[in-house]
């Protein structure tokens, strides 16, 4: 494999906002010690979790200043370069480079929509442009495109790609991705962006997960990876039916969905943990509250986590 730092578990970072949207440093530093403590991976900051199409250049920075500050070498840090086209990207590449980052994930352009050629040459023009190891993002609820399958492992053969972090939903694909990234002789790391069915993709072969409620829970998603290289699979379905359990979070909210209800759930569910001090959304999202507060309770006393 081109590149095996990039295994196992390494949560989509939540970013936490001061009751008037300023980045709240010291709860991030909570939340990133308190993950690297439970023993993660790596940390993917800049994804759709870390607010990434919601934060401005400077904002961008100063998450990844302080990403990198908090974790001082202790894991590898993937950041985020999305944005509408590729030269956008690979602006965004080069001053994560200059800041200390170990990898970069970028998605297809999702403005002026394109073909698959297109999409690949993309990736190859980030390749020429930048020097750390690209991890192609495959979220087509987003992007409105789903990644080839065979572009991405062509992209993987030719060392342009290092990995891809699969958000598409679609477990066939995933399935075939990783067989045929296996045919190819393992060019790249794949990691897959669910909470729920992880332990189907690790029966699968996949080479980590990018889990949001990682943030929240990542003991468990540590302890189900371990079981999975040790082969207990009584232990990774285990502790996935526990997860699930825990992920209900970002189902029992009413008058909200989306990113709000989802990354809204994660926010408040770390403020009743006391990890974050508030729940504050980027605009024009509303932060949860009232019953919908209660409710992501109810679930995480249920759960054992309160």
């Amino acid at each position: 494999m081109s590149d095996k730092k990039f295994t196992g578990v390494i949560p989509p970072v939540v970013v936490p906002l001061t009751a008037d949207r300023q980045l709240d440093v010291a709860s991030l530093e909570r939340s990133v010690n308190r993950m690297i403590d439970a023993g993660v991976d790596g940390l993917f900051i800049l994804g759709s979790s870390s607010e990434v199409v919601f934060s401005t250049d400077a904002r961008r920075d100063e998450i990844i200043e302080n990403t990198v500050r908090i974790v001082d070498g202790r894991v590898p840090v993937l950041a985020g370069i999305i944005d509408t086209e590729t030269e956008r990207m690979i602006e965004h590449g080069k001053r994560a480079q200059q800041m200390g980052v170990d990898a970069l994930v970028a998605t297809c352009p999702f403005y002026a929509l394109q073909g698959m050629a297109e999409i690949e040459e993309s990736f190859r023009c980030l390749h020429d442009a930048l020097e750390l190891p690209i991890f192609a993002y495959d979220i087509p609820v987003c992007v409105h495109n789903k990644l080839n399958t065979d572009m991405l492992v062509r992209l993987g053969s030719d060392g342009v790609l290092a990995g891809v972090k699969d958000s598409s939903g679609d477990d066939i694909s995933f399935r075939y991705l990783v067989l045929k990234n296996e045919d190819a002789g393992h060019p790249m790391s794949i990691l897959t962006g669910h909470e729920v069915v992880v332990d189907g993709a690790y029966l699968s072969g996949a080479d980590g997960s990018v889990p949001g409620l990682a943030n929240v829970e990542p003991e468990g998603y540590v302890r189900q990876w371990k079981a999975a290289q040790a082969g207990d699979w009584a232990a990774v379905k285990a502790e996935q039916d526990r997860l699930a359990r825990i992920m209900e979070i970002t189902s029992v909210t009413t008058g909200v969905q989306g990113f709000g209800a989802g990354v809204g759930a994660f926010k408040t569910a770390l403020q009743l943990l006391g990890v974050f001090e508030t729940n504050q959304m980027p605009r024009p999202v509303r932060a949860l509250e009232g019953e919908n507060v209660e409710a992501i309770r109810r679930v995480l006393v249920d759960c054992g986590l309160l």
